[in-house]
Order: structure tokens, then C-alpha cells, then sequence
């Protein structure tokens, strides 16, 4: 699992995360819309701290910088 995610893709992610969490805990959200919401925001908390996202991988997607210098 190579890291695949920039540090601009991360916080996008945990500012979504909290979005969902706010409107959940003031009740703007409810019933199945609350629970597919609740597992996006799951989804992208753990990828947003593990720093792999696998839908990125078969699309060759990586949103990560890379140092090109060359030594």
C-alpha cells in the first residue's frame, strides 16, 4: 500500500468528515441518509489517516506530491 493521497486531499476528507458529523449530531440528518453519510464519512476518516485511498489505484490516481530530485 503505497500512499496515494496529498495533504490538500486529506483535510478536504476531514472537513467532509465533520460536515457529516455536525448535521448528524443536530439532527439535519436522519434514517438511511444518516447511515450512507455515516459510512462515507467513516470511509474517508480512515483513508484520510492511513493516506491510501484503493479507489484511486485502478484509475492510477495519486493526489500525493513526489520529490524528483535526483541525487
Amino acid at each position: 500500500m503505497k500512499p496515494n493521497m496529498g495533504t490538500a486531499d486529506k483535510i478536504i476528507r476531514l472537513v467532509v468528515v465533520a460536515v457529516i458529523a455536525i448535521l448528524y449530531f443536530s439532527g439535519q440528518i436522519s434514517g438511511t441518509v444518516a447511515i450512507i453519510l455515516g459510512i462515507v464519512a467513516v470511509a474517508f476518516l480512515v483513508t484520510s489517516l492511513i493516506g491510501w485511498c484503493p479507489t484511486y489505484v485502478p484509475f492510477g490516481i495519486s493526489t500525493r506530491k513526489t520529490d524528483k530530485t535526483v541525487r
